[in-house]
């Protein structure tokens, strides 16, 4: 049986945590922030973690993982 292989795109966007959760970036941080708050700019520079109900389906992306 082939061995399962990585979403490329997966594995640009999520990172595993020691622990086993996924870790992302939030979104609406690339261009136009000139509208948008610093206090809300700032926040979107830290990570997030991927919710649960999506956890399983990162998680087939990611098999090597």
């Amino acid at each position: 049986m082939p061995k399962m292989k990585t979403n490329p795109g997966a594995k640009k966007r999520f990172t595993l945590t020691g622990t086993g959760k996924i870790k992302r970036k939030h979104a609406y941080k690339s261009h136009i922030l000139t509208k948008k708050a610093t206090k809300r700019k700032r926040n979107l520079t830290y990570f997030g973690l991927v919710d649960k109900a999506d956890e399983k389906n990162i998680k087939l992306l990611l098999p090597g993982k």
